[in-house]
């Protein structure tokens, strides 16, 4: 149950307009595409409350995302807004009539979520290791949607660990930008509630509005989010891979339809329109791996320890000293947060570079 609004089998499957950032600041912009995805069926809008230093490090360097290659940090430090902007696009959001949802990016941003009284929180899939922010999130007491990109079962079990499971959405996901649709495995949202016995969703990235979100429904997903956009030429981080008002009201009656209609229907009915062998490689094996696509980002897109600031060889390294960061590319991937509680305190074997990961290596 998120606010009034049941989630899970037996209700309606919850559709989520992932606007992130390209409103670009600018409110009335906000205002358009919240207006735009209401129109189109969306029951949920969701943002990001981005603080660049929660994110990456200033020396990440370059990213090369579907709008070109960037400098990433420089693009979020851009897009910082204040709180009050944030509660402007929850007012606006909730004016509208649909559900207002964001995702934080550190304990900071997680905060100022609550204090503007949220009634859930979403966890990206980078930050599905950000144990710290986990535990922060947990602590509230609402409903978590963890999306489940770029991540195998034992780091869902540890994060489930933290966050309990009850209150849980865990979305599948692939962390690639656009996502292959062939990748998508979708049959495994089955599995993972098997598994884990928590409601399932699908955070999907793939670039037709109609193939992965049908399939999805077909296998149990109580919730379906999709980048939304006014347009695809916008100068949104996402807009290249979002779907347009008229595109995303498609996918809005796809989802109804496999509602009614069931899973033979809509497999029957899928199979139709995208033949046998497409929707067979795009249900998979139903096994949880990592796709193809975003195995590379293993190391670098989820969270690890860097320092923030140069540590010289033989300082006991303090708790300023360092973050749990996304690396991305440039920079060496470090240990993961859940070593957090051995690196603050222990000395340092060797110096180690601002930026630069915190290796078993470099300490004492």
């Amino acid at each position: 149950m998120i606010e009034k609004r049941a989630v899970g089998r037996g209700a309606p499957c919850l559709v989520v307009a992932e606007l992130g950032t390209s409103h670009r600041g600018d409110l009335e912009k906000a205002r358009a595409l919240i207006e735009a995805a209401v129109a189109a069926g969306a029951d949920c809008v969701k943002f990001q409350l981005v603080h660049a230093e929660e994110i990456l490090h200033p020396l990440s360097g370059m990213v090369d995302l579907p709008t070109g290659r960037i400098a990433l940090y420089e693009q979020f430090k851009a897009l910082e807004k204040g709180v009050d902007f944030y509660r402007a696009l929850k007012q606006m959001t909730e004016a509208a009539g649909v559900l207002f949802l964001c995702t934080p990016f550190g304990i900071r941003s997680a905060r100022e979520l609550r204090s503007l009284g949220v009634r859930a929180v979403k966890i990206a899939s980078p930050e599905l290791n950000h144990l710290p922010l986990l535990e922060e999130t947990a602590g509230y007491g609402l409903p978590l949607l963890l999306s489940s990109g770029v991540s195998l079962l034992g780091d869902i079990e540890r994060a489930l660990a933290i966050t309990g499971r009850d209150r849980i959405v865990l979305l599948h996901c692939i962390t690639s930008y656009p996502a292959p649709e062939e990748q998508y495995n979708v049959s495994v949202l089955q599995s993972l509630r098997a598994v884990f016995g928590v409601e399932v969703g699908l955070s999907d990235h793939s670039m037709d509005p109609v193939l992965v979100p049908a399939l999805a429904v077909a296998h149990g997903a109580s919730v379906i989010e999709k980048h939304f956009t006014l347009s695809r030429q916008g100068s949104g981080l996402d807009d290249p891979i979002a779907l347009e008002p008229a595109q995303f009201a498609r996918m809005v009656s796809a989802i109804r339809e496999a509602e009614a209609t069931g899973r033979d229907g809509t497999l029957a009915k899928l199979r139709r329109e995208f033949g046998d062998k497409r929707v067979a490689a795009t249900q998979g094996t139903g096994i949880k791996e990592l796709a193809p696509a975003e195995q590379a980002n293993y190391a670098r897109t989820n969270r690890s320890i860097h320092a923030i600031r140069p540590i010289g060889k033989g300082d006991i390294i303090d708790q300023d000293a360092v973050a749990v960061l996304r690396t991305e590319k440039v920079l060496r991937p470090g240990l993961g947060p859940e070593f957090l509680h051995l690196v603050v305190g222990a000395r340092a074997r060797r110096s180690v570079p601002d930026g630069e990961g915190i290796e078993w290596a470099d300490l004492i």
